[in-house]
């Protein structure tokens, strides 16, 4: 299996219509502006992109669209813990992505390292994709140790990349990065990248909506190190920690990508709620302190 390329995996929202209907031209214009920008790749239908929220139809337009509008490789997140309907997601990527479809996101869904190699393998055997494993308790519900993980994985065929979004990230990243060769990108919108950068990831595989910084961070680490890379995330570590505030993070990113005129709306679809009205001038004090960085 090919592994995926280092550098910057854009997590790409769903936008909406007012009317909550998939806005498919908005699509359209986000990830042209991740291929301009010069991501990796992309991800499509994960947790941001609001993905258990979509019927299979909606999936597949969404998918479509993303691969007609840009040629960059794509992995396809997959929306549930269950291996049957898990293989079902990863032939529908297959069937629209083609040649593209770089992987498919499968969360780790048990703490039980047989329990998860035995899904794993079950996925890659029956659909024959890469898997990208995605470790996020805050949205899999699943907190496994790292000492269980990194056993269930060495039993795995077909892995192409590790997504590390479980506390402490860095040390994860540490531990996986040394036990396999393998990527493992961070998350988490790009909180703790120079760390897990330190640590050995390839970079990162985030929604953070200035994924210009994420770009500029990686090429500071890869040219001059730590401190480089710190001295280039530094300006946007305070709308990253925005945007990552639990419950409302993905109202939040969605609304600076409308802000940045990359979707027509902010639009989230329940149970998701939107942003508290109290929140609103800290969001534009944000943005307008990010904006004078990337426009200087």
């Amino acid at each position: 299996m090919t592994k995926l390329s280092a550098g910057v995996w854009g997590v790409v929202a769903t936008p909406f219509h007012d009317d909550l209907g998939v806005d498919l031209d908005s699509l359209a214009t986000l990830v042209g502006r991740y291929e301009e920008l010069g991501v990796a790749g992309l991800t499509v239908l994960g947790v941001f992109g609001e993905a258990a929220k979509l019927d299979s139809a909606e999936r597949a337009r969404v998918l479509s669209t993303v691969i007609e509008t840009v040629d960059l490789p794509v992995v396809v997140g997959a929306t549930t813990l269950a291996t049957a309907p898990v293989i079902e997601e990863a032939e529908l990527a297959k069937r629209v992505a083609g040649d593209r479809l770089a992987g498919v996101m499968v969360q780790i869904n048990s703490v039980a390292p047989a329990v998860l190699a035995a899904h794993l393998n079950a996925v890659h055997r029956a659909t024959g994709v890469g898997l990208v494993v995605q470790d996020y308790p805050a949205a899999s519900g699943v907190s496994m140790p790292l000492p269980s993980q990194l056993e269930a994985l060495a039993d795995v065929d077909g892995i192409v990349a590790v997504k590390a979004e479980a506390a402490p990230t860095a040390a994860r990243v540490a531990a996986l990065s040394e036990r396999f060769d393998i990527p493992v990108f961070g998350g988490l919108g790009g909180i703790g990248l120079i760390d897990e950068l330190q640590a050995g990831a390839a970079g990162a595989m985030t929604g953070f909506s200035y994924p210009e910084g994420l770009l500029a961070t990686i090429d500071a680490y890869r040219d001059g190190g730590f401190a480089a890379a710190r001295e280039a995330l530094a300006p946007y570590l305070p709308l990253i920690a925005f945007e990552q505030q639990p419950g409302i993070g993905l109202a939040i990113r969605k609304a600076c990508l409308a802000h940045r005129g990359l979707i027509a709306g902010g639009a989230v679809r329940p149970p998701a709620p939107g942003i508290p009205e109290a929140l609103m001038p800290s969001l534009h004090h944000h943005l307008a302190a990010v904006e004078s960085v990337v426009n200087h």
